[in-house]
C-alpha cells in the first residue's frame, strides 16, 4: 500500500489551543483521523508527523523519498525562512502539497513569501483543516486512484 507522508512544522502540535480565532478548534488529531479515512477509502495510508524541530522534518523528506507517493506539508513558521526545507523537498521527485490553515496572503507581509513554494506542486491555504483534505485529494486525483 503506498503511503502519503503528512508533514506538520513548528507549533501545529497546539493546533485547537492556540489562536483558534486563525487557526479553528480542530487539532492535528482531528486532521490526522479525516485524513487517514480519504487515505484508506483510496487504499493509501498516511504517516502523519508533527516536530518543532527543522531538521526532524528534513530527515522524514529524506525517510519519504524511499517510502512516499506524495508529500502533503505545513512547514508553518519555517514556510518563511527555511532553504533548507527546499532543498529537502527539492530530492523527492513526487508531488508535494503546501498548506496553510489560514490565509497567508491576508497576514503580515512576511508570511507572503513561502520558499517551499518553489517546490510545491501546489499551495492550499486559507481553508482551515480542510486544506489536508483538499491536498489529499488532489494527491489522489494526480495518482489515477
Amino acid at each position: 500500500m503506498q503511503t502519503v507522508y503528512i508533514l506538520n512544522g513548528p507549533n501545529l502540535n497546539l493546533l485547537g489551543k492556540r489562536q483558534p480565532e486563525i487557526y479553528g478548534k480542530e487539532t492535528l488529531q482531528d486532521i490526522e483521523v479525516a485524513c487517514g479515512q480519504i487515505a484508506e477509502a483510496n487504499g493509501l495510508k498516511v504517516r502523519f508527523l508533527q516536530s518543532n524541530a527543522e531538521h526532524q522534518l528534513i530527515d522524514w523528506i529524506h525517510e519519504a523519498r524511499e517510502d512516499a507517493c506524495g508529500i502533503i506539508i505545513n512547514p508553518a513558521a519555517y514556510t518563511h525562512t527555511s532553504v533548507a526545507l527546499l532543498d529537502a523537498l527539492g530530492t523527492f521527485e513526487r508531488p508535494v502539497f503546501e498548506v496553510h490553515i489560514s490565509n497567508v496572503h491576508k497576514r503580515e507581509s512576511f508570511r507572503h513569501h513561502s520558499y517551499v513554494s518553489l517546490r510545491a506542486d501546489g499551495v492550499i491555504a486559507g481553508c482551515g483543516a480542510q486544506g489536508y483534505e483538499l491536498a489529499l485529494l488532489r494527491l489522489i486525483r494526480l495518482l489515477g486512484r
